[in-house]
């Protein structure tokens, strides 16, 4: 390959096909991405615990093997970046927080174990707000993770740092989690790919809650076709996750190359049917992408069930999560942990028993609301995010289109709506603003239904290539 740049943003199949044909070697692209990340990472802060000499040593070992001519697992010599919520054997995990600041995991989550027995390479952890909670990637151990468009927003949250690196290229996979959008609205803030899969196609392990129908592991990369062959080896059953199931890997993988919509009904709302007040300029690219879909020979719906119950939904279950993950913590270590961290915690404190019925009841009706709308449809498309990336030193989005949006989730109900029912939502970005910041496309699919999911979002990247936009930063 031509230069450090060609190799810093191939794609990870493409690597795959080079490393197979013995074109270029893990070595020699590992070596390209560590000179980026000192070079980009100043200015980004993506990874927050680069494992350089562990990184170099595994591609020092896939390149002698290569000469070996041995048989090349699906991810051969493929580094990726795994979120710094997600711990890893070996090499510090501090989950964003002061109580975890010097903490190294003496196992590997599940999903790492899969990867590394892929033949991926870890190359370091990327930055997260303190235990993946918030719209904004910083905390108190690494400061704040930086929006490669401009250096003055934020990456998103809660996998910006994984959104970040995959951007300047740093790495060409990555790992996140996603309770309420942490996979989607990073990558439509930074310009890539965020998959989060129904629950339980990857299995979570180890995990606070086993039955946890909101919290996902998921795939980021900078194209389709990369999300779709790293899911293909996180998917599958595993006893220690109860809500695990049986899944062919490699018919996901072969979905991304099966670009077609052709004669498919596909439903488009930017607002949820009113419920989420939207970034002007977000809604006119947004728009356009329905046109790219009409112009692909699919018959757009503007249509949208009653999703009113949402924010009832979001409030009265998502106290449980933060009851079980963080309660135990806020006797002695109230004063070290982020304040949004406390205040819902606390919210869910004082939910009472009859509150989180009502909530499960209300998602039960909303599941079949949007089960009988989708039951007409092929997919459904939204704007991942209202707005754009907002300013670095807030922390979450304050105004739209100049009016005050306060503390309301309203701002996140477009990817915590899909969270609530468990469907699986992928974000692809899909056009700029005037101002040169990422917009994603947000393409929801039926329960189970990731491989339409992934043949919709081939189809858009086939039409509209993002591949050639590098962020400023990187030029």
């Amino acid at each position: 390959m031509n230069g450090a740049r060609d190799v810093t943003f191939a794609p990870a199949v493409e690597l795959a096909r080079l490393y197979r044909t013995r074109r270029a070697s893990p070595l020699e692209v590992m070596q390209a991405l560590l000179a980026r990340i000192d070079a980009v990472n100043p200015s980004v802060n993506a990874i927050v615990t680069l494992a350089r000499e562990a990184a170099l040593w595994e591609a020092r070992r896939a390149t002698a093997a290569l000469k070996r001519n041995a048989t090349l697992p699906p991810l051969f010599g493929i580094p990726v970046g795994i979120k710094d919520v997600t711990p890893t054997r070996g090499l510090r995990t501090t989950f964003g927080s002061k109580l975890f600041e010097s903490h190294v995991p003496d196992e590997d989550a599940l999903v790492v174990q899969r990867l590394r027995e892929a033949g991926a390479i870890i190359i370091g952890k990327t930055n997260t707000p303190e235990f993946a909670f918030g719209p904004n990637t910083t905390n108190a151990v690494f400061g704040a993770t930086r929006n490669p468009w401009n250096l003055a927003r934020t990456a998103g949250g809660s996998s910006g740092g994984s959104a970040a690196a995959l951007a300047t290229g740093m790495c060409p996979l990555a790992e996140g989690t996603d309770l309420g959008g942490s996979l989607r609205g990073p990558a439509s803030y930074c310009g890539v790919v965020g998959f989060r899969t129904t629950p339980g196609l990857i299995p979570r392990h180890p995990s606070v809650l086993a039955w946890d129908t909101y919290s996902v592991e998921g795939p980021m990369a900078r194209t389709v076709a990369d999300a779709a062959l790293m899911l293909s080896v996180m998917a599958g059953p595993d006893d220690r996750s109860p809500l695990s199931y049986d899944v062919d890997g490699r018919e996901l993988a072969r979905a991304a190359r099966s670009p077609s919509v052709k004669g498919w009904r596909i439903a488009w709302t930017a607002d949820l049917g009113g419920l989420v007040t939207i970034d002007d300029e977000v809604r006119a690219v947004f728009e356009h992408a329905v046109h790219v879909f009409r112009a692909a020979g699919a018959h757009l719906d503007a249509a949208c069930p009653d999703m009113s119950d949402v924010p009832e939904i979001v409030r009265l279950t998502r106290g449980l999560l933060m009851v079980a993950r963080h309660a135990d913590k806020l006797p002695e270590h109230r004063a070290v942990l982020q304040e949004g961290l406390v205040e819902n915690t606390e919210a869910g404190l004082a939910l009472s028993s009859r509150d989180v019925a009502r909530g499960e009841l209300l998602r039960t009706r909303q599941w079949h609301r949007v089960r009988e709308f989708l039951g007409e449809r092929d997919v459904w498309i939204t704007p991942t995010a209202a707005t754009p990336p907002f300013p670095i030193e807030q922390p979450h989005v304050l105004e739209i289109n100049g009016r005050p949006v306060g503390k309301t989730m309203q701002r996140s109900f477009l990817t915590y709506a899909f969270s609530v029912l468990g469907l699986p939502a992928i974000s692809i970005p899909c056009g700029f603003t005037s101002a040169g910041l990422p917009v994603g496309l947000q393409i929801v699919g039926k329960r189970r239904g990731e491989a339409a999911v992934l043949r919709a979002a081939a189809a858009f990247e086939g039409a509209q290539p993002w591949a050639g936009h590098i962020p400023p930063v990187v030029r």
